[in-house]
């Protein structure tokens, strides 16, 4: 670990090696997404009837999935026929969302991408035919593809390897499993939008970064793309260094529900001292978009600024995919004060502070 004892240090140390602004490679992968017939397995289920799985498959996407990796299908079968083979496997459980039918398998990987609510770019496809990956090639080029005789090299790739496995990681297809539930529910809810999430019993807590929180921490700046305001990405020492420091504050929030835990979900970084305090650093996990909680996290922070006597100022970087965070900051009072090409200082205005919803309990630790 390194030995910075001062966060300008940490993030001089960072700048030598690596531009904080661009997403690295490593752990870049959230999804697998795996052809069934003569890759899952060695055959093709409708014609053979009996199939095997191939050797060394499913203890690849064990480890994967131990590392925080997300698995799921998309196969040209009969569902039904297909689905209880996965079940006969003792393997259901490990796919999210899985597309088998007759479409194209990119329109399987998009679906499967808006379900998970993932960006395209995170997702890779294994097949065992030069067609199918040629097509995904033209069609979605975002994604990576693996030909399946070559899962033993391609799967231990860096960017299949995440940095940190948190205790999150381990969980996360049970989140997703939970987010999924949340969405079949709400398809067949017949009231309005805010009773379905107050339905949720929704718990909301902020409190300031414990080192058990950093590995959770730094992998929420690498993997977190629509709902961070920068794009930046801070490694495990800078965290820490700035987690000590006293002109920060660094901030994790929490979120869960009657279904279950969404796991740390957001994180803010402030610089403070002066007449305004500065917020270097706002971040949401995707997962929670569409809870209605994204100013929840902005607001506290807001109202700290504002019963400290200070003003509040923000860093927003237009990374072209961080469109909804521009409308959070703007929904919660901030307007832009100066600018250099992608990289805005915005200001807030803290004369009047929103409270957090009503579907949602807040509690500040």
């Amino acid at each position: 670990m390194s030995t910075a004892t001062a966060p300008e240090e940490a993030r001089g140390a960072a700048a030598e090696t690596v531009d904080p602004y661009h997403k690295p490679k490593r752990g870049s992968i959230k999804c697998v997404v795996w052809d069934l017939d003569n890759t899952l397995w060695d055959g093709v289920l409708l014609e053979d009837g009996e199939v095997r799985l191939r050797p060394g498959v499913v203890e690849h996407i064990r480890r994967l999935d131990a590392l925080g990796v997300l698995h799921s299908v998309a196969s040209r079968n009969d569902h039904a026929t297909a689905m209880a083979k996965l079940r006969d496997l003792g393997l259901e459980d490990l796919f999210l969302h899985p597309q088998i039918g007759w479409n194209a398998k990119s329109e399987s990987v998009r679906r499967i991408a808006a379900k998970l609510n993932l960006g395209l770019d995170s997702f890779a496809f294994v097949d065992d035919q030069d067609f199918e990956l040629a097509e995904m090639e033209f069609s979605v080029p975002e994604v990576t593809r693996v030909n399946a005789l070559e899962i033993d090299t391609a799967l231990h790739r860096e960017e299949f390897l995440p940095r940190f496995v948190s205790d999150e990681s381990a969980r996360r297809r049970a989140m997703y499993r939970g987010q999924l539930a949340r969405d079949a529910e709400e398809s067949e809810f017949t009231g309005t939008s805010e009773e379905f999430l107050a339905g949720l019993e929704m718990r909301f807590t902020i409190a300031p970064a414990a080192r058990a929180d950093l590995q959770r921490a730094e992998e929420l700046t690498v993997r977190t793309n629509q709902l961070n305001a920068t794009g930046r990405t801070y490694s495990y020492d800078e965290l820490d260094a700035l987690r000590e420091s006293e002109d920060h504050l660094l901030l994790v929030a929490a979120l869960e529900d009657r279904f279950g835990s969404y796991g740390k979900i957001g994180l803010a970084l402030v610089e403070k001292g002066g007449e305004d305090w500065w917020l270097r650093m706002m971040l949401m996990s995707c997962r929670v978009m569409s809870r209605g909680v994204g100013t929840v996290l902005l607001g506290h922070v807001m109202e700290r600024a504002r019963d400290a006597g200070a003003g509040l100022r923000a860093d927003f970087v237009e990374t072209g995919r961080n469109r909804m965070m521009q409308i959070t900051y703007a929904f919660s009072g901030f307007r832009e004060f100066s600018r250099e090409g992608d990289r805005v200082v915005l200001v807030a205005d803290l004369s009047q502070l929103q409270d957090p919803p009503g579907y949602v309990r807040l509690e500040v630790g």
